[in-house]
């Protein structure tokens, strides 16, 4: 199975020491990165990712959720994170460490997905959809969860796997 360029990396999950090859772990499926924050008016979208994740998980959705801080509205103690993140909104899909996602410091894999869409993250909860076959498409801070286009991309997404 290939593995579309923007999974070629290693991510360490939220709080942990423990890395994950995004491509051996993830190519194949539909994806949904999300540039995520604690602090935000967005936050409560974590409950929709997760309704999401939840109702899609079976069928090949993974929820990637990238947690930073470039709109000053994350913890800078990951433990305060991942607290908020599973006991506050019951997040099971996979968090991973603090990432920058937008200017000059922005994480390569951040800098690809804005290439490829030609949109940067503007605020926090931003959405890119990454196909099995890598057509990426995004989605801003205001597109929740549950908007018909995004959903109608997944199912599309995952009807075409």
């Amino acid at each position: 199975m290939s593995c579309p360029s923007v999974l070629k990396f290693v991510k360490r999950k939220l709080n942990s020491q423990e890395t994950v090859n995004l491509c051996s772990e993830y190519a194949g499926q539909t994806l949904l990165i999300v540039n995520t924050a604690s602090y935000c008016g967005f936050t409560k979208q974590f409950e929709g990712l997760e309704a999401l994740y939840s109702e899609y998980k079976d069928e090949g959705l993974t929820v990637l959720g990238f947690p930073s801080h470039d709109f000053n509205q994350e913890d800078a103690d990951e433990g305060k994170t991942a607290e908020l993140c599973e006991l506050t909104y019951g997040v099971q899909f996979p968090m991973f460490e603090p990432t920058s996602v937008k200017g000059d410091d922005a994480d390569p894999m951040f800098r690809m997905l804005t290439n490829a869409t030609g949109e940067a993250p503007s605020w926090n909860f931003n959405k890119y959809l990454v196909t099995p076959d890598g057509q990426i498409t995004h989605y801003p801070s205001r597109v929740t969860p549950s908007d018909a286009k995004l959903l109608s991309d997944i199912t599309a997404s995952l009807s075409a796997e």
